[in-house]
């Protein structure tokens, strides 16, 4: 497991991958909290997974910091449009506690190459880890 700074591409480098280093992620806690025992709570795939997990954490949009946005909505409770949840003063305050959440847990990666493995093994893991809260594999 790895600590998950600002800094990404500097752990990329240490561990000997350039920065577009595709595959699978998963974040756990290291802190009691929502997520109790180091436990895995979201698993995702990206071609650069890196420059990904520093989106989770410093992402600005519900785009790009998709997961603090699903957390941020689950406790912000109020229906309102994802637009308008950006707009609003306490959504964004629940939106950065869940954006400093993501920062203070752990992540590992696998690297993989070939696509299909990669889609595959991301439905396997989240079935394996039960992440199922934050992980959804329903279309749009």
């Amino acid at each position: 497991m790895l600590r998950l700074y600002s800094k990404i591409d500097v752990e990329c480098q240490e561990l000997g991958f350039q920065s577009p280093t595709s595959g699978m992620s998963s974040l756990g806690c290291r802190r009691l909290g929502m997520i109790d025992r180091r436990r895995p709570y979201y698993v995702g795939i990206s071609r650069k997974i890196f420059r990904r997990i520093w989106y989770h954490v410093r992402g600005e949009t519900h785009y790009n910091s998709n997961l603090a946005y699903s957390m941020a909505s689950h406790r912000f409770g109020i229906n309102l449009s994802r637009d308008n949840k950006m707009n609003d003063e306490e959504f964004l305050r629940h939106f950065r506690v869940s954006q400093a959440h993501i920062q203070k847990s752990s992540f590992g990666f696998v690297p993989i190459t070939n696509d299909l493995e990669m889609y595959l093994f991301e439905a396997y893991c989240a079935m394996e880890l039960d992440t199922h809260q934050w992980n959804s594999f329903r279309t749009h």
